[in-house]
């Protein structure tokens, strides 16, 4: 009878440290996924504001992500090779695009412009340089429902600059930006065509 309680015994104290590790590992285990979904969360921010500088560039997604696109077509072309018909090509692409084109659709089909538009649309009504913080606090009034952050703006700017449809001046450790058409041509000793 004392073997088997002292059987019990030793039973007992197994189960009840299996179960003492089991709820450790658990909390170990949601400690781990609850920082794995903050940090899937960041990288789709991340993401988010990525395709949005893409956007402000005006890069087009497919010479943007060219190594994303190769990819997407060599099953595409296997798929060629051994025998299958053009329509599975086209059916392979779309799918590796539908993330890209429902994002860039929810953006252009809510028929609000792009923040390109939106900035270059401020610069033109502007009589003085702004920088871009006074761009994105301005913009940011006019539309409370997106968000801008200056960071953006700033991307956007420089790359309306760099196409000509905006100039930049620096006064001080300050930048500012105009419209084409309100900065002194002779900034830059040569003329826009």
């Amino acid at each position: 009878m004392s073997e088997t309680t002292e059987l019990t015994s030793q039973y007992s104290a197994q189960v009840a440290s299996d179960l003492e590790r089991n709820l450790k590992e658990q909390e170990n285990l949601s400690g781990e996924i609850e920082a794995l979904q903050a940090r899937l969360a960041s990288v789709q921010h991340d993401h988010t504001v990525l395709v949005n500088l893409q956007q402000a560039l005006g890069v087009p997604a497919s010479a943007a992500a060219p190594a994303a696109e190769s990819a997407a077509s060599v099953p595409a072309a296997r798929k060629k090779t051994t025998g299958t018909s053009g329509p599975a090509k086209k059916s392979a692409a779309p799918r590796k695009r539908s993330g890209k084109t429902a994002a860039k659709a929810s953006v252009t089909s809510s028929a609000s412009p792009t923040l390109v538009d939106l900035v270059r649309e401020h610069l033109t009504g502007q009589s003085e340089p702004r920088s871009a913080a006074e761009i994105t606090t301005a913009l940011e009034q006019l539309y409370p429902e997106r968000t801008v952050k200056t960071t953006v703006v700033r991307t956007t700017l420089e790359g309306l600059v760099a196409k000509s449809q905006a100039q930049r001046t620096k006064q001080g450790k300050s930048v500012y930006y105009t419209a084409p058409d309100t900065a002194a041509p002779a900034d830059s000793g040569e003329q826009s065509v």
